[in-house]
C-alpha cells in the first residue's frame, strides 16, 4: 500500500467520520487528489446513504487520483475494500469494477471480476454489465464483443437490455454502426427490449459519419419499434444541426417542446454553439443569460464554449466575467481555454485580471496543473504573490 494511502487510512481512524453524502458534496468541488482521498477515507462505512451516493463519491475520488496519474493509490484504495464484509454483495463489488474502469485500469477490473468466486460474491448481469462498462470506459472498444461472448458463456450469465446496450455502444464507438444494428436485430429475435437508450448511440454514430438520410430512416425505425423519443435523442438531432445554423437548431428545440419534451442544458449549449460558430456573439451571450429562465444550469461545456468564443472574438474582459461565473458554480473550463483567456488579458493590459485567474486556478487544482500555470506565468512575465492586493480584488 503506497505511503500516502496508508497515512490517510491512519487519519481516517483518528479523525471524525462524516456521512458519505457530505463527502460526495465536498468531493464535487475538491480537485486536489490528496484532499479528495482524505475526504473519501473519512466517510463512514456504516453510512445509511443509498449505494449510488457511495459509488458516486468513490468515482469522484478515483477521477481526481487518475487525473494526477496516481494509479497505485487507486489500486490500493480499491483492493483495500475487498476486506469489507460488503464485498459478498454483488453491487458493492461491481462498484470496484466500475471505478477501475473510470481510471482506465481494465486489467484490474477483469481480475476483480474473476475473483468473485474466491470472494464469495454471486454473479449476475450486475457485475457483467459493470465489467462491460469498465471495458468501454477504458476505451477498449474492440475487446467488448469478445468479452460479451466469452464471459456470458463461461459464467452462464444471460445478457439483458443494459448488456446489449453496452455492446451496441462499443460497436458505435469503434465506428461500426452496421454491427450495432445487427445487435438490435439479435435483441428483437431473443425478445430483449430495444429502448431509446440502446438505439441513441447508433443514431449519433450515423450522424457523425455524415449519413444523415440513413440516420433519419433509423430514427423512423426507432419510432416504429415503439421507442419513446427523449431529450437525449433530440439532442443528437440538434448536435447534427449546429452547422446548419441557429435557426435550424431553434426549429428542433421548438419541435422538441411540441413533442412534450423539455429542452435541457445540452440543447441550449448547442444553440449557443451555433450562434458562436455563426459569429453571432450577442445572441450567444443572450442564450447564456437566459439559462435560468429555461430552468437550466450552465455546465462546464457551457462555460468552455462561451469563454473560448469570446476570446476568439477579442472579448477577453467578458470572457473573464464568464470565468468568474464558472468559479462560483464549480464548473471551470479546461486549462487550454483559460490559457487562451490569460494570454488575451495580458495583451489587453488587463494584468490584474490575468493574475487573478491564475491565482484562482493555483488554489483550486492539483500540483501537476499548478506547474503548468507556473510556466504560463513565466512565459507571460507574470509574478503573482499572495500579498498582491489587486489580484485579491480581481478574484473576490
Amino acid at each position: 500500500m503506497p505511503s500516502t494511502l496508508r497515512h490517510l487510512r491512519h487519519l481516517s481512524t483518528t479523525t471524525q467520520k462524516i456521512s458519505i453524502t457530505k463527502a460526495k458534496s465536498r468531493l464535487r468541488t475538491e480537485h486536489d487528489p490528496d484532499k479528495a482521498l482524505a475526504i473519501f477515507s473519512s466517510a463512514s462505512s456504516n453510512d445509511s446513504s443509498p449505494p449510488v451516493v457511495s459509488r458516486y463519491a468513490q468515482d469522484l475520488t478515483v477521477r481526481r487520483l487518475a487525473k494526477s496519474h496516481r494509479f497505485d493509490d487507486i489500486e490500493s484504495l480499491m483492493e483495500s475494500q475487498k476486506s469489507d464484509p460488503k464485498i459478498k454483495q454483488e453491487p458493492f463489488l461491481s462498484s470496484l469494477i466500475r471505478s477501475y474502469g473510470v481510471a482506465g485500469m481494465f486489467d484490474q477490473a477483469l481480475k476483480t471480476y474473476q475473483e468473485m468466486d474466491q470472494l464469495g460474491t454471486p454473479r449476475s448481469c450486475i457485475s457483467f454489465n459493470a465489467l462491460l462498462s469498465a471495458c468501454i470506459q477504458s476505451k477498449l472498444y474492440k475487446k467488448v464483443p469478445v468479452l460479451f461472448s466469452e464471459i456470458s458463456e463461461k459464467y452462464r450469465v444471460l445478457p439483458d437490455t443494459v448488456s446489449y446496450g453496452m455492446l451496441v455502444k462499443a460497436y458505435c464507438e469503434d465506428g461500426k454502426p452496421e454491427k450495432a444494428i445487427e445487435v438490435l436485430g439479435e435483441m428483437e429475435k431473443k425478445g430483449v427490449e430495444v429502448t431509446a437508450i440502446v438505439c441513441t448511440p447508433v443514431l449519433n454514430c450515423l450522424y457523425s459519419k455524415g449519413k444523415k438520410d440513413e440516420a433519419e430512416r433509423f430514427l423512423d425505425g426507432m419510432v416504429e419499434r415503439g421507442c419513446e423519443l427523449d431529450a437525449v435523442v433530440y439532442n443528437v438531432k440538434i448536435s447534427n444541426a449546429v452547422s446548419q445554423g441557429p435557426e435550424r437548431v431553434k426549429e428542433l428545440i421548438e419541435e422538441m417542446e411540441n413533442y412534450g419534451l423539455k429542452p435541457d442544458t445540452i440543447s441550449y449549449n448547442y444553440l449557443m454553439t451555433s450562434y458562436c460558430t455563426s459569429g453571432m456573439m450577442e445572441e450567444a451571450k443572450k442564450v447564456y443569460e437566459e439559462f435560468r429562465v429555461h430552468g437550466c444550469k450552465a455546465n462546464a461545456a457551457t462555460f468552455r464554449t462561451l469563454v473560448f468564443n469570446l476570446c476568439k472574438n477579442g472579448e477577453y474582459e467578458k470572457g473573464y466575467e464568464i470565468f468568474k461565473d464558472s468559479v462560483k458554480v464549480h464548473r471551470i473550463p479546461d486549462f487550454n481555454t483559460l490559457k487562451y483567456l490569460v494570454k488575451g488579458l495580458v495583451e489587453k493590459k488587463k494584468i490584474k485580471e490575468a493574475k487573478g485567474l491564475i491565482r484562482t486556478m493555483k488554489k483550486k487544482f492539483p500540483l501537476n496543473l499548478l506547474n503548468a500555470w507556473k510556466k504560463v506565468e513565466e512565459n507571460l512575465g507574470l509574478h503573482s504573490t499572495e500579498e498582491d492586493k489587486e489580484v485579491k480584488e480581481a478574484t473576490a
